[in-house]
């Protein structure tokens, strides 16, 4: 088989680190792997292996056709079968295939809101899954989504892995005391819904204040960012919260922490709850996506609603209270993450799938 993984930029992001593991897995199954980045690079390019064939477009709009023939030529050159577009990228494969139509377009949906997106979007998306050989979801609500809206008929979940090495340079220092740091590993945009963690950060201040929040993800300087940061300061919470944007060094940053959380109010399946497994870090997080299939309350971690910050608020602080607890969590969800999300499992169910497309 030879595949090529399609994303917009490089930059840390959930969708992003799945289109990298993909590439780099496939480079020692496959007799071609390679990976495109349409819009921008980014800091998970330090990440693709040099067995990846690897290159950047530098789109310019939505409809660039100097992009659209560089990445014909590359899939000629190369003799691509598959394009795997993640998430909005599939508008480019769809543009290539257009003008290549021996290539196969496989597309990746990791959008926790796809049931949710615009009429106009979502007419945009019907129209193009007739063209789609098959689509991989990340959760199983988005796979129900899929048959019932596009235009596909092969669509399989396939849920996430990924893999956290030690990384070359420990650059991040997290602020507060050590041994009191609870860590949010998501980018900032509204789906992850920060503002949850702030109402759960008014409350333990007035118990735990020396117990602190540390947000690490993309900041897209945009309107939520400035309400998040906002109200961080109308609470008094900024020796509470700390944001520190992008990184690279996580698995530096998830062992300085001793509590893991996630407050999303929309997902799929989060790369950071694998991340976190992976460094048996205990876990309290939303019930949304694919999360109560990896978190089984009270056994590996702790699950509420998604609007419960009083439970939320509850469950934090039964990790605060009992170091062993936490251990023995963040082990039981290690062993979790190792035994149903592997990169050897997925994979192997994967190239099964694509072999009879």
């Amino acid at each position: 088989m030879r595949i090529v993984q399609i994303i917009d930029s490089l930059e840390i992001g959930g969708a992003e680190k799945m289109a990298v593991n993909y590439a780099n897995a496939l480079a020692g199954r496959v007799a071609f792997s390679g990976l495109v980045t349409t819009r921008a690079e980014g800091s998970l390019k330090d990440q693709v292996t040099d067995t990846v064939s690897y290159l950047f477009l530098k789109k310019k709009s939505t409809i660039d056709f100097g992009a659209v023939f560089r990445l014909r030529n590359y899939c000629k050159k190369h003799k691509v079968e598959y394009l795997q577009p993640h998430s909005s990228s599939y508008f480019t494969a769809l543009l290539v295939k257009f003008t290549y139509p021996k290539v196969a377009i496989i597309w990746h949906d990791h959008n926790g809101l796809s049931e949710f997106i615009s009429t106009q979007k979502s007419l945009a998306l019907k129209m193009a899954s007739r063209f789609f050989n098959g689509i991989i979801v990340v959760n199983y609500k988005l796979k129900a989504w899929a048959e019932r809206e596009l235009n596909c008929g092969e669509v399989i979940y396939l849920p996430n892995f990924t893999t956290i090495e030690s990384d070359a340079s420990a650059e991040t220092k997290l602020k507060g005391i050590s041994g009191k740091r609870i860590l949010c590993l998501a980018n900032l945009r509204d789906q992850k819904n920060h503002f949850f963690l702030l109402e759960v950060a008014e409350k333990l201040k007035l118990l735990q204040p020396e117990w602190t929040f540390h947000l690490v993800g993309k900041d897209f300087e945009d309107d939520y960012s400035k309400r998040l940061r906002s109200q961080i300061e109308a609470k008094g919470l900024e020796n509470q919260v700390v944001i520190y944007g992008s990184k690279n060094d996580i698995k530096n940053i998830i062992n300085q922490s001793d509590i893991t959380i996630l407050t999303s109010k929309s997902e799929g399946l989060p790369v950071s709850l694998i991340e976190y497994g992976l460094s048996k870090k205990p876990v309290v997080s939303t019930k949304v996506g694919e999360i109560p299939l990896i978190i089984k309350d009270n056994a590996n971690g702790f699950i509420v609603e998604s609007d419960d910050v009083h439970s939320f608020y509850l469950k934090l602080l039964k990790f605060i209270d009992d170091d062993k607890l936490r251990f023995q969590m963040g082990n039981a969800l290690y062993e979790t993450i190792v035994q149903n999300h592997s990169e050897e499992g997925v994979i192997a169910h994967y190239l099964n799938w694509v072999s009879n497309l």
